[in-house]
């Protein structure tokens, strides 16, 4: 067949990767100059940034794609494994590194917050369970086809239904953990997907599974090496790409997908695959559509304010990922998700990756990600927002690290959620599409087919399974698995 992807994201890349591999003929439009969507980068100065998703788990699915094309990963990528996940941070001069290892974190945990180290491991093992259980009915085939449900795996998870939390909060499941603090580096999970933990159901509590369980990994040269890597496996399969070059519409004959229209021309497909955020694909593609209102409608996951910060010193007490918490996070997220406005006391993460990666800032200097979690655009005065927002991230870093930060900043960027959705599609510059605060959430995405139009296939973090890496990866599985 010859198909037709609009945008290179990850998940546009990973179908390019899975349908060329089949034999398939697959041409890649992309609007901007770049692959990788928010998986890019940029350089300031002597400084590299990674310009979106910071964290890297579920390896295997990157791997997937090398073997099924019958190629090499080691002639395209490499990765290593971390012993330490995160660093965390409390205002009250709490600290705790977090080791992948749970044996190892429980009983960093006993030693620091005087929780039984059974406890800790027993949450582990519930969320290995969790994962195992949901993650071949859930995540890795398609929730909308009747045969999919009718297996063991299928069956598995549904008697399993009762031991998933599934009608609990994550917040109320993590409360077994005891001390505050405890509870509350669990419940920053939800953040993976833009979540409220306080809403978000608690079979979310499977996610520290994927860093403790499975593992958390640094890819060599940074993230953006992920996209790098796929786009040149994409091309040795013969996968034609074209850059600067905006999809106008997606044609459609005799209610089958048969095209698209590129700059008034007319270029024919045997099928498209779409790895734009799902609600500009309807609006803007396929604007004659009847348009799935419900699915389109759904709450927003967060978004995030990013600074990229070009340090000119280092600091011992930091790693790869670091947390810095706020004294409230209830309230953070209230603030976040039903008053959409930034609190007072944001929780700040900082990733750094020249903690492995020398090369990407000079000598003496860190180049730091520095991100917190606000609510997706809904109008609301960002101008006003970054100004109040900067000096609180500041003062709050500067006290945690006993040092001022604002003196030490030799570059700066900022990423904030109108360009997001400007550079990125994503609609209200959410960061995964919808939010996963209603327990039937993973029901409520776009399929990855459309079951009115033939040959239409959906990819990417705005449709099933969700948002990040890894699931922007299976969203790409099972789109190869509809050919």
């Amino acid at each position: 067949m010859k198909i037709g992807i609009v945008g290179a994201g990850i998940g546009g890349l990973a179908s390019a990767v899975r349908l060329a591999s089949k034999g398939h003929t697959v041409t890649v439009y992309e609007a901007n100059s770049y692959p990788g969507g928010k998986l890019s980068e940029f350089d300031l100065g002597d400084y590299r940034f990674d310009a979106g998703p910071s964290l890297f788990t579920m390896a295997e699915y990157v791997e997937d794609l090398f073997k099924i094309a019958g190629k090499n990963i080691a002639d395209y990528f490499s990765y290593k494994k971390l012993d330490t996940v995160c660093h965390y941070f409390w205002e009250d001069g709490t600290r705790f590194t977090a080791k992948a290892d749970p044996m190892q974190f429980a009983e960093a945990a006993y030693q620091t917050f005087g929780v039984e180290k059974r406890q800790v491991l027993k949450a582990f093992e519930d969320a290995a369970h969790k994962y195992t259980v949901t993650a071949p009915v859930f995540l890795e085939q398609s929730l909308h086809k009747v045969g999919n449900f009718l297996n063991l795996k299928t069956l598995r998870g549904v008697l399993n239904i009762p031991r998933l939390d599934i009608f609990k909060s994550m917040n109320a499941v993590n409360e077994r953990l005891k001390h505050p603090k405890l509870v509350q580096l669990f419940n920053r999970y939800a953040t993976y997907n833009g979540s409220n933990p306080y809403q978000a159901s608690g079979i979310m509590t499977s996610i520290p599974h994927l860093e403790h369980g499975i593992g958390t990994y640094f890819p060599e040269g940074g993230m953006y090496s992920i996209t790098k890597a796929i786009y040149n496996l994409a091309k040795d399969l013969g996968v034609v790409f074209h850059f600067d070059t905006k999809v106008e519409e997606i044609l459609i004959n005799n209610r089958k997908a048969s095209g698209l229209r590129i700059n008034s021309d007319i270029v024919n497909f045997d099928a498209v695959v779409s790895n734009m955020d799902v609600f500009f694909a309807y609006r803007k593609l396929l604007p004659n559509e009847k348009q799935p209102t419900k699915i389109l409608s759904q709450e927003k996951s967060s978004s995030a304010l990013i600074f990229y910060w070009g340090i000119k010193q280092e600091f011992s007490a930091l790693g790869l990922h670091n947390i810095l918490f706020t004294e409230n996070y209830k309230t953070e997220f209230d603030y976040i998700f039903n008053k959409k406005e930034l609190y007072h006391d944001p929780t700040v993460y900082i990733n750094i990756t020249k903690k492995y990666c020398e090369a990407d800032a000079p000598k003496g200097g860190e180049n730091w990600f520095v991100m917190i979690n606000v609510p997706h655009n809904a109008g609301q005065d960002w101008d006003k927002i970054i100004a109040e927002a900067k000096p609180i991230i500041l003062n709050k870093i500067s006290r945690n690290l006993g040092v001022a930060i604002e003196p030490l900043i030799e570059v700066e960027h900022l990423l904030e959620p109108r360009t997001i959705e400007s550079r990125t599609q994503s609609h209200l510059g959410s960061l995964y599409g919808t939010s996963s605060n209603n327990r039937y959430s993973a029901f409520l995405r776009h399929p990855n087919f459309s079951s009115s139009i033939k040959n239409l296939y959906f990819c990417g973090g705005s449709v099933h399974p969700g948002g990040g890496i890894p699931l922007c990866l299976l969203s790409a599985k099972i789109v190869g698995d509809c050919f």
